[in-house]
């Protein structure tokens, strides 16, 4: 398994001591040698490397990884250059051309926006090949939801972005007032027009991020 070698090791650290990590981390072990799973263990921790603690600015949730080929790469809502654009992540596109004039991006890899401190983080990191939230339960939830705490309890500004249900039942883990915490419906095709197209949390992030003396993020994905 990959490790955290910057700043999110001291925050965490803890974790990997503890019952429910050490039983995770096993199953881990089994399911990565006994099924295909997504992401490939190289990029499990992505977007913990991508986005060190220290430099997070905004936080996007998502729910688990995708769970078709080649999709998955260890950061919520992403692919690798020449993957097909998936569904909510079109729609993403899509609401941020409507809030900031931006142009729709050939490809739907999303380091741009973490390395300037979007923290792009599924409160469940890995599922097994076909079978969506098949990783749910095993210890994942236990792990996020320490980051996400940690995060909170930051002085620095920050965001919090949630989207739909299971994202949107994290803001219990959100008590810091300096934070902004911004819900919509999920960005999925499904749901996408019955609140996350028109919420405005682009636009709203980057006013919170200017007024708190921050460079606001450029949502523009670069073509590739």
């Amino acid at each position: 398994m990959p490790v955290i070698t910057n700043d999110w090791l001291d925050v965490i650290s803890t974790e990997f001591k503890k019952p429910y990590y050490i039983k995770l981390y096993k199953t881990l072990v089994y399911e990565y040698e006994h099924y295909t799973i997504y992401p490939p263990k190289d990029d499990l921790l992505n977007a913990f490397h991508a986005t060190p603690y220290s430099k997070v600015k905004v936080v996007i949730l998502g729910q688990d990884p995708y769970y078709n080929p080649g999709q998955a790469h260890g950061m919520c809502f992403s692919v690798r250059p020449g993957v097909k654009i998936p569904p909510s992540l079109n729609n993403i596109y899509k609401e941020i051309h409507d809030e900031l004039g931006t142009r729709i991006p050939n490809n739907g890899c999303l380091m741009e926006w973490a390395k300037q401190g979007v923290f792009l983080l599924n409160t469940v990191l890995t599922v097994r090949a076909g079978k969506p939230e098949s990783h749910k339960g095993i210890g994942w939830e236990t792990f996020t939801d320490a980051c996400i705490k940690a995060l909170d309890e930051s002085s620095r500004p920050m965001v919090f972005m949630l989207w739909g249900r299971n994202a949107r039942n994290k803001k219990i883990l959100l008590n810091n007032p300096d934070h902004l915490v911004l819900e919509a419906a999920h960005p999925s095709p499904l749901s996408a027009y019955n609140g996350f197209f028109g919420c405005g949390h682009f636009k709203a992030c980057n006013e919170y991020l200017e007024k708190n003396g921050l460079d606001p993020i450029d949502w523009q994905i670069s073509d590739r």
